[in-house]
């Protein structure tokens, strides 16, 4: 015969919000490891060849209406690290043509990293910083 006295209300309540608290920092973990860190300099755009910050790689703290050598229309990510404050720009518009003209593959906002995106994939060729997207 078993005469265990059941564990108390205030027992089961921290054992509950214990439990509750490991598996939520548990998923922070989890989602904080599970996405990639672009590798762009701090108040830097960063464009890469490939999807997932890979491949090679232009980077800029400024604009750059003319991307060099094997960069125009083979972008695949984007990173834009910029600085923010009161009258910066911070945003990043990448141009479907050089000399900042066609139409905007996209736009990116301060601390945005975008390892893929496939409207924009392969169709960039300069960028400017703006203030807005």
């Amino acid at each position: 015969m078993n005469l265990k006295k059941p564990p108390s209300t205030a027992a089961r309540r921290f054992v509950a919000l214990l439990t509750a608290s490991l598996l939520s920092a548990g998923a922070v973990l989890a989602t904080s490891t599970s996405a990639p860190a672009a590798d762009c300099g701090s108040g830097n755009f960063c464009v890469w060849t490939d999807a997932n910050f890979t491949g090679l790689k232009i980077e800029h703290s400024g604009d750059d209406h003319w991307w060099e050598g094997d960069m125009a229309w083979h972008d695949s990510s984007w990173a834009d690290h910029g600085i923010s404050g009161p009258g910066v720009k911070d945003h990043v518009k990448v141009y479907s043509g050089r000399e900042l003209l066609g139409h905007v593959t996209i736009c990116l906002s301060p601390g945005e990293e975008v390892g893929y995106n496939a409207a924009a994939n392969d169709q960039g060729a300069s960028h400017t910083w703006t203030m807005s997207c």
